[in-house]
């Protein structure tokens, strides 16, 4: 009997546990989903902000984390793999093990105007030159540079600073580990992702101490084992990979070869392409972000260039996907439950030529403006809530071809295919949307948990449990395909019509 891998995905939402069995695991042990999953609080102090609680976020991956032990045992469980919430970060002092107030999140908006600074000011082009990144309070360094402003922490030799990933090794290590990995580091913008090493220009740009950011080690790795003294979770276990969540979903989805392509529709929506091992020059709209990087070569690994060597990928981050589902649910009351959208929207034949562009919180790539609002045109009497599903579920599609065209007119290269994944991708009706957009096949696989699945597939690889590359690729199976409509002209006309209405939410919001 095989042991298993247990990934811990800590979202921006909630925390799941999963234990992943490879395929030398018996056939009971492979068609058994042992998971938990548990929410945490959302907290929302002003217009804009968004926090969270590092302790809440700790004690629920220790509870997840100690049910699924508890149904393998922990002699089965040969590593933990970690995926997080990217951007998110804290600052803790590291001789108390206690937070300095809560986290800011992702989405938070606050630093807006800080980033708009610093553009003005001429940093744009050299921020995007080392970091890949655009100034965009979307990532961690301005959030950073606001904790230490605004919270009065000592900036002593116990000050820690880190992302999701590191507080929950720091505290599963019980404090003996500060460590992040590459493609999380490449999202504080204060990574130099060609030298894959903390930039000292951006962490002084930023007012931020490179002694109080984490030890950098590869994706698939042992950063630690677990500490004694955590209930329900047995010492010496060692945790040897970390990923971003989106970073993981692409390793979840076998996307080793350059030129391959994922989506993942969640809260929002985000399509990474694999560009191989060498950092291409920053592209319009797009981000530029380390993928992953693996420990050492191994022989038996036929991709032999992504072995022991750094991934780059080009991202497009959509903002809003599924969150404009959950708005047409509690803002507006138009359906009861997610699921009822897709059967809503399928009711009718097209959207009465109602366009709704999701911009709750901006818009990201490729426009990234901050001063973007959502905006609904094209209404007339006639409209029916059956229309503006379909609208919702349009703009998914519509969001992700903006962001492939410019992702493939920066590389240079067309995507040959998109692998999905995400709440939304189970809508049929959406994803033949997105491949008659983008005039490729698109494919659904099985497994959908592709986060967990790429946590898990990067600690596994380091310590044995899968020998190679080709290995994990073999465990990937489809769902679904979806082939594109041969005449492309309807789908150009309702982009271009989705084209004037993003147009319309542009710098909406006086700055």
């Amino acid at each position: 009997m095989r042991r298993c891998v247990i990934a811990i995905d800590a979202g921006t939402t909630g925390v799941r546990a999963r234990a992943i069995f490879p395929a030398g695991a018996d056939s009971q042990q492979r068609g058994q989903v042992v998971a938990s999953y548990r929410e945490f609080t959302q907290h929302f102090p002003q217009p804009g902000w968004v926090e969270h609680d590092a302790e809440e976020i700790w004690a629920t991956a220790v509870a997840v984390l100690g049910e699924v032990l508890a149904e393998v045992g922990a002699d089965g469980v040969a590593a933990i793999g970690i995926t997080n919430q990217r951007e998110t970060v804290l600052a803790w002092d590291r001789r108390t093990g206690a937070p300095y107030g809560t986290a800011i999140v992702w989405q938070d908006r606050r630093t807006a105007e800080r980033c708009d600074e610093l553009a003005a000011a001429g940093h744009l082009p050299r921020v995007r030159e080392i970091t890949g990144l655009v100034l965009d309070p979307y990532f961690s360094a301005s959030k950073i540079e606001w904790l230490l402003a605004n919270r009065r922490i000592p900036r002593d030799a116990d000050l820690a600073v880190g992302t999701i990933d590191s507080w929950l090794v720091w505290k599963l290590t019980g404090g003996t580990a500060h460590v992040t990995d590459p493609s999380n580091a490449s999202r504080t913008m204060l990574f130099d992702i060609c030298t894959l090493e903390w930039s000292d220009e951006m962490c002084e740009l930023f007012g931020v101490p490179r002694t109080a950011l984490a030890e950098v080690r590869p994706s698939s790795g042992r950063f630690g084992v677990t500490a004694a003294g955590i209930a329900g979770v047995p010492a010496g276990v060692p945790i040897s990979g970390i990923a971003g969540d989106q970073q993981a979903a692409l390793f979840g989805q076998a996307c080793f070869a350059p030129g391959m392509a994922k989506n993942t529709y969640g809260t929002g929506s985000f399509v990474l392409l694999n560009v191989g091992g060498r950092c291409p020059p920053p592209a319009e709209g797009m981000l530029t972000t380390v993928a992953w990087t693996l420990a050492a070569p191994r022989a038996d690994a036929s991709v032999a260039e992504h072995a022991g060597d750094v991934t780059y990928a080009l991202e497009g981050a959509i903002f809003a996907t599924g969150a404009a589902v959950q708005w047409l649910r509690d803002g507006l009351g138009v359906i009861g439950s997610a699921a009822e959208i897709g059967p809503l929207a399928q009711s009718v034949a097209d959207s009465g030529g109602v366009c709704m562009v999701p911009a709750f919180a901006g818009l990201g790539s490729p426009w990234w403006d901050p001063y973007a609002r959502g905006t609904i045109v094209g209404i007339t009497r006639g409209t029916t809530a059956a229309h503006l599903a379909r609208a919702v579920v349009e703009a998914m599609a519509y969001q992700t071809r903006d962001a492939v065209d410019a992702m493939s007119a920066a590389a240079a290269v067309r995507i040959a295919d998109l692998r999905v994944d995400g709440g939304a991708s189970a809508m049929d009706a959406m994803l033949q949307m997105q491949a008659d957009q983008l005039g490729v096949t698109v494919r659904r696989p099985v497994d959908q948990e592709t986060t967990a699945l790429g946590a898990a597939y990067l600690a596994g690889l380091a310590e044995g449990v899968w020998p190679s590359l080709d290995a994990i690729a073999a465990e990937w199976a489809v769902d679904a395909v979806f082939e594109p409509a041969a005449d492309r002209s309807l789908a150009d006309l309702g982009h271009a019509t989705w084209q004037r209405a993003v147009a319309c939410s542009r710098d909406w919001i006086p700055h």
